[in-house]
C-alpha cells in the first residue's frame, strides 16, 4: 500500500465530504458514503484502501466533533490540534472544521434524542411527530391520538421529534 497515495486520497476525500455536507442535507454517514464513492472514481484505491481511508476520516471528524467546544476559539482549536493552527492549510482547516461542526451538531441531536422519553404503541399522546425506534419511519398526529404500531415495520416504540 502506497502511503503517499493514501495521504493524497485523504485530502480528496475531505474535499468531497466538505462539498457534500455543504451542498445538500445529508447525514454524516450518508456524506461519508457519497465521498467514498467520489474518491473511488477519482483514485485507483482498492476497496480495502477506500474502507480504511473512510475509517480514518470518520475517526478524525468524530474526534474533532466531540473535542471542540460550541464556543470554539483559536486557543481551543490550537489545544485540540496540539500546535499552531496557522500552520494548517486554509482550505483543509476550513473544510475539516465545517464538517466537524456539522457532525458535532448531528451527534448532539442524537444525544438529545437518546435523553427523550420513549413512546409506545397504545399510548395516548397530544399532536406531534414521532420516529420509529426500529426503522426511523416518521408518523405525525394532528389531534390527540393513540400511537399505533409502526406502519412500516410494526415496531412498538417511538421518540417524539
Amino acid at each position: 500500500m502506497n502511503k503517499n497515495k493514501l495521504i493524497a486520497a485523504y485530502s480528496d476525500f475531505m474535499k468531497h465530504l466538505h462539498e457534500t455536507m455543504e451542498d445538500t442535507l445529508h447525514t454524516f454517514a450518508e456524506a461519508l458514503e457519497i465521498s467514498k464513492e467520489k474518491t473511488s472514481k477519482s483514485s485507483d484505491l482498492t476497496e480495502d484502501e477506500l474502507n480504511k481511508l473512510s475509517g480514518y476520516v470518520k475517526r478524525d471528524i468524530e474526534e474533532a466533533a466531540h473535542g471542540l467546544s460550541k464556543e470554539e476559539d483559536k486557543e481551543s482549536l490550537s489545544e485540540w490540534f496540539k500546535f499552531d493552527i496557522e500552520l494548517i492549510e486554509d482550505f483543509a482547516l476550513d473544510a475539516f472544521l465545517s464538517v466537524a461542526d456539522k457532525t458535532r451538531i448531528e451527534l448532539e441531536k442524537l444525544r438529545e434524542l437518546a435523553e427523550t422519553h420513549t413512546y409506545h404503541s397504545g399510548d395516548i399522546t397530544v399532536p406531534g411527530t414521532f420516529i420509529c425506534d426500529a426503522c426511523g419511519k416518521e408518523i405525525a398526529f394532528k389531534t390527540t391520538s393513540e400511537i399505533p404500531e409502526c406502519p412500516a415495520c410494526h415496531a412498538k416504540t417511538f421518540i417524539r421529534i
